[in-house]
């Protein structure tokens, strides 16, 4: 089996972080692999609480990920603090073989609680997106990176190749809490392709995890072999199909990583 590797936090309620990429991979038939980074005690509605793994501990989960178990692909989710982000950049920019590697840059959680600390937004900026192979942020963490508000599809298109023209990496800007269309569209741009991705809104559904499950759809792919591009479609195709596909748990909608049982990778 292929491997891939989540960089992020846990999620107790078991949405978002870490059991929405494991449960992501395990639907792409990836072996997945995980560095925790923080614990949160959150369900669907809001963050109760945030504790940062110690920095050692860290550390020595992604050791032992790699001497054993090295991904053919990775991505980072919440890092919450600076130590956090030096740590993953540091240990990444020591790699000989280093894996495509995607960003999702996690600022604000759903319920508003701030999961990302200033100090290591900064050092985010400057040390691990220019690691990155492609960064996912949603319209106003794109708005943060391209130094923008962001109000249109225009607006999204500006922001990927701002991005991409300031930290060097290839850019989804997802559009998906954007007012006022008929669809979820997204702007790709790598610095010569640029794609509209659109999908259906699925109305009156308040989904967790979708950006978590969306960048390790990403992953995922990359880990079997595809192209980023073609990446990039396919997860787009496999979060709009959670997200149609979404099923209830304690009142709750629920993303549905598992909508085929048998996805075809062609």
């Amino acid at each position: 089996m292929r491997i891939a590797l989540t960089i992020a936090g846990s999620d107790s309620g078991g949405g978002a972080g870490i059991p929405a990429d494991l449960k992501t991979f395990a639907a792409l038939g990836v072996h997945g692999t995980s560095a925790i980074t923080c614990i949160t005690a959150q369900n669907p509605k809001r963050v109760l609480g945030v504790q940062a793994c110690r920095p050692e501990l860290l550390r020595q989960q992604l050791k032992a990920v790699f001497a054993e178990l090295p991904p053919a692909a990775a991505k980072c989710g919440m890092l919450f603090s600076a130590t956090n982000v030096g740590i993953v950049a540091e240990f990444l920019q020591q790699r000989r073989h280093r894996p495509p590697l995607i960003v999702d840059p996690v600022m604000i959680s759903t319920s508003g609680a701030r999961l990302l600390r200033h100090r290591a937004l900064d050092l985010l900026k400057r040390r691990l997106l220019p690691l990155a192979t492609l960064v996912t942020p949603n319209v106003d963490e794109a708005g943060i990176l391209a130094g923008r508000r962001l109000m249109s599809v225009d607006d999204l298109r500006f922001a990927a190749r701002e991005i991409k023209k300031r930290f060097g990496c290839a850019a989804l800007v997802k559009g998906g809490h954007l007012t006022g269309l008929s669809e979820a569209a997204d702007i790709f741009f790598d610095g010569k392709t640029e794609l509209l991705l659109t999908a259906p809104f699925v109305w009156g559904v308040r989904t967790h995890g979708t950006g978590c499950t969306y960048s390790a759809a990403i992953t995922g792919y990359l880990a079997l072999g595809f192209s980023l591009t073609d990446a990039v479609v396919k997860a787009k195709e496999f979060i709009a199909n959670a997200i149609a596909g979404h099923r209830e748990a304690g009142g709750h909608s629920i993303l549905n990583s598992f909508w085929a049982s048998r996805l075809r990778l062609r």
